[in-house]
């Protein structure tokens, strides 16, 4: 399905880390955003508070999307293992069973429910991008040249 990607032992650790650092990145800018916004008025305090709040609070939301990351791709490559394919399936299934591993500790229902949504959110993101697929190579379709008219 996608050659550009790692073999799949050692996607996981790929994976992982490019996870953890998204996590990191977006993690500061929400934290930064939210202690900018919480911090007392005055320049300095205002920058104070956004980085204090970034140093809290980024690492944590890079170790979440890092254990996300390293749950889908253990699973995702599980399931290239067990169906010996690579395909849009087990991407969906990946994200279902990521679900319900991360929220199996809230009880059966909670798993479910995560299953589901992991699920329906996997599922969208891979018909985005089978949709974005087929519109761009539409532009490489071969064309049948045509022959002027000779009159």
């Amino acid at each position: 399905m996608d050659d550009l990607r790692e073999p799949c032992p050692y996607r996981i650790p790929d994976d992982c880390g490019g996870a953890f650092t998204m996590g990191c990145v977006g993690g500061a800018i929400f934290a930064g955003l939210k202690g900018w916004k919480t911090a007392p008025t005055g320049l300095k305090s205002r920058f104070t508070g956004a980085i204090t709040s970034i140093k809290m609070k980024a690492p944590v939301f890079g170790g979440n999307f890092g254990v996300w990351g390293l749950t889908f791709s253990t699973c995702d490559c599980t399931m290239i293992w067990l169906r010996n394919k690579e395909d849009h399936w087990n991407s969906i299934a990946s994200g279902a069973i990521t679900g319900g591993i991360l929220s199996m500790r809230h009880g059966p229902q909670a798993a479910m429910t995560s299953a589901l949504i992991g699920g329906f959110i996997l599922a969208l993101i891979e018909g985005v991008t089978v949709m974005i697929t087929r519109m761009n190579s539409e532009q490489f379709k071969p064309v049948m040249p045509t022959v002027p008219d000779m009159v």
